[in-house]
């Protein structure tokens, strides 16, 4: 008789959480893209997108793209433009996971990094999983040089030592994150809220894929190094 192929075994819940601000023409390729990323996911996983306010047709977009995929895509639709942070904390409120993972929805991360970051997240025993994007694919002089002086400032000033802050690729335990609140514009800080609410040494990173941008392009600038 065969032998059969151990099951692996079953995966914590899973909600990946992506805000979105006038982007429609990633909006196919993105749901698509975390399709194929979470295929082989051993667990129960949902796809929450958060519409920030976007007035380029992205939030009905983003409704008639998850009706053909089911029920465990879900889309938050917020009346104005709140900001990433803001989209961020509506997707957090709505996820049902026992672990949250986000990135933005730009296709310049890879939802395929996410059940590898899972993996990791669970050997290391921690409760934040930082993507760092070690050959990040953006423009040097208006991304890269304002990030690199963001994450050294941060990192001085508050003792929690990243080399990329502001990646949106992330995976957290939900019990941990839920604790933050997050307010402003102030998403790059957020492993710094989550070390107010759990051990320093219970937060990690890990290099991820970065790609260039292939549709759009960024609503955010030199200006956040300055916020």
């Amino acid at each position: 008789m065969p032998s059969r192929k151990p099951r692996e075994p079953q995966k914590p819940t899973l909600s990946v959480v992506i805000p979105m601000y006038n982007e429609i023409d990633n909006v196919e390729p993105m749901v698509a893209r975390v399709h194929r990323g979470l295929a082989d996911y051993a667990g129960d996983w949902e796809l929450i997108c958060v519409d920030d306010g976007s007035r380029d047709g992205t939030g009905a977009r983003l409704t008639e793209v998850a009706g053909r995929y089911g029920k465990h895509v879900r889309v938050i639709r917020l009346r104005r433009n709140f900001g990433q942070t803001a989209a961020m904390q509506a997707g957090f409120d709505a996820a049902r996971g026992e672990l949250i993972a986000t990135l933005d929805g730009d296709l310049q991360n890879d939802p395929a990094d996410i059940p590898r970051m899972v993996d990791e997240l669970l050997a290391r025993d921690l409760d934040l999983l930082q993507g760092w994007r070690r050959k990040r694919q953006d423009d040097l002089v208006m991304r890269k040089i304002p990030s690199r002086i963001a994450n050294k400032l941060i990192g001085k000033v508050t003792g929690v030592a990243l080399h990329d802050y502001g990646c949106s690729l992330k995976v957290y335990r939900a019990e941990v994150i839920r604790e933050v609140t997050l307010l402003g514009e102030m998403h790059r800080f957020i492993p710094v809220w989550v070390a107010g609410v759990t051990a320093p040494a219970r937060i990690g990173e890990t290099e991820v894929t970065h790609q260039a941008r292939q549709f759009g392009t960024s609503k955010y600038g030199i200006s956040r190094t300055f916020r």
